[in-house]
């Protein structure tokens, strides 16, 4: 299938200066800017530095950053599901993984997350694919945020929601193990109905569920 890949590029102010959100950014790029060292929830900066480059790399990656300064202060990842996970199971090449999003703490509360999101989406780029995205609370930031588990959970359904993303039902263990994970979608409206369906079987390996 088709790849679209258009390279768009935003500003952002901020008080210590304008913020450039831009992507899909090829590897190259993304090897010449150097990473905050805030960017940690998932894995030390300069590894997750190096595993932007790696999906960058993919046919069907891509990464969208802001930058300032030459330093990237927030990301988004897409790529295909991790082989070993479920949402691989349906083999389906139309199916998008929103991997991650991360915004360095000292540049959260000005809408880079949503600014990121929205350039994702733009120019039709993910039509004709499934973005799904798994919410799990223990990636979540609540100590420095200051949020409890349910406030987190209504923050990140309004971000994706502001580019309609919504609320998916699955019977997937690691999400039905605590009632504040979920898993957000949004099927392009040039996924054929065969895609769908797929989906649903992917969502539900009980199939009395669906």
């Amino acid at each position: 299938m088709e790849h679209r890949k258009i390279y768009l590029e935003d500003k952002c102010p901020h008080p210590d200066g304008e913020l450039l959100i831009c992507g899909p950014v090829p590897p190259d790029q993304l090897s010449a800017w150097s990473m905050h060292e805030g960017l940690d929830a998932f894995r030390p900066p300069m590894e997750q530095h190096q595993a932007l480059v790696e999906i960058a790399e993919l046919p069907e990656g891509r990464i969208i950053v802001a930058v300032h300064d030459r330093t990237i202060i927030g990301y988004v990842t897409f790529h295909y599901p991790d082989p070993l996970e479920r949402w691989s199971d349906g083999g389906m090449d139309d199916l998008i993984e929103l991997g991650a999003i991360e915004v360095a703490p000292p540049y959260r509360s000005y809408g880079i997350g949503k600014r990121m999101l929205k350039l994702a989406f733009r120019e039709r780029q993910l039509d004709n694919v499934i973005v799904f995205t798994t919410e799990y609370y223990w990636h979540w930031d609540l100590k420095s945020s200051g949020l409890d588990v349910w406030e987190y959970r209504r923050m990140m359904e309004r971000l994706m929601k502001s580019v309609g993303m919504i609320w998916y039902a699955t019977d997937d263990p690691e999400i039905c193990s605590h009632p504040a994970n979920c898993l957000m979608v949004k099927i392009g409206p040039e996924v054929p109905l065969s895609s769908v369906e797929q989906f649903d079987r992917v969502r539900f390996r009980q199939r009395y569920m669906y």
